[in-house]
């Protein structure tokens, strides 16, 4: 059994949030929180997993959140080419995670059925629900789709040997996080499921919830699927950049060799 190497690569961030922006309950509603955005990349020898696309200058312009690398550009210093990129695992079909979909044209998606139905069904009439999502990107999947390149699952499935995916909902009716087997032990990529360590670590749910007993039970699976509290990542959080060393570039954190620095409880 061959471990994987992972990566978290930053593409953006949002750096005028405020708490009452990432948690609900919260005391000091007022107090800056800045946010960061990543793409993951899961590499064994040659083989290559991206785990979401970011998205593009298009996206940032007409939503006014402004990135600092396009998805492609970021991914360049491993040497990626995207067209040969096979696999990516979409975790969730938000702006941010699925804005890139069309730039990885023969890759394969894995997503829950889930999220495809959540995404395409009635209750995306509501503004408030469908505000996460750009439509382009749906049909992006649908055209993906019609050409045989869509795997969906339906809780837990085996993505390659030591990587494998879960449902965990809340954020998103079809959230899914990454199980990869590491040198450190089994890090999950919570991706939405935890946006923050606080939203774990203090059980603060996020505000931009469709099921908040899915998301506090989620908190739950993700220690559940862990080795360790240390290798839950978050999907925004700007403390990974502080906890795991930078590699290849400055917006590049490796993440399988573990912390470098513990992470507070």
């Amino acid at each position: 059994m061959n471990d994987w190497e992972v990566y978290a690569i930053k593409y953006a961030d949002r750096n005028t949030r405020t708490r009452v922006d990432s948690f609900i309950f919260d005391d000091n509603h007022d107090a800056p929180h800045a946010m960061d955005y990543f793409m993951w990349l899961l590499r064994q020898g040659d083989e290559v997993i991206l785990v979401d696309t970011g998205y593009e200058s298009d996206e940032a312009t007409a939503r006014g959140r402004p990135i600092r690398l396009e998805p492609v550009a970021a991914l360049a210093p491993f040497g990626v080419d995207p067209s040969d990129v096979s696999d990516v695992i979409v975790t969730h079909l938000h702006y941010d995670h699925a804005g890139g979909l069309h730039l990885f044209p023969n890759a394969t998606l894995h997503m829950q059925a889930a999220e495809m139905a959540y995404a395409s069904r009635p209750c995306m009439c509501h503004e408030t629900l469908r505000m996460p999502f750009t439509a382009n990107h749906i049909c992006e999947v649908v055209k993906r789709l019609y050409s045989g390149k869509v795997a969906f699952y339906d809780g837990e499935a085996e993505i390659a040997d030591g990587v494998t995916v879960h449902r965990i909902g809340g954020h998103s009716r079809g959230l899914q996080c990454v199980r990869v087997r590491t040198q450190a032990g089994w890090l999950v990529l919570a991706s939405d499921a935890a946006h923050f360590y606080e939203n774990i670590l203090a059980r603060k749910p996020f505000p931009i919830v469709v099921d908040l007993q899915e998301m506090l039970e989620g908190f739950d699976t993700l220690e559940r699927l862990a080795s360790s509290p240390q290798l839950i990542i978050p999907g925004h959080d700007p403390l990974v950049r502080a906890f795991f060393p930078t590699v290849l570039a400055d917006h590049i954190h490796r993440l399988d060799i573990g912390p470098t620095k513990e992470v507070v409880r």
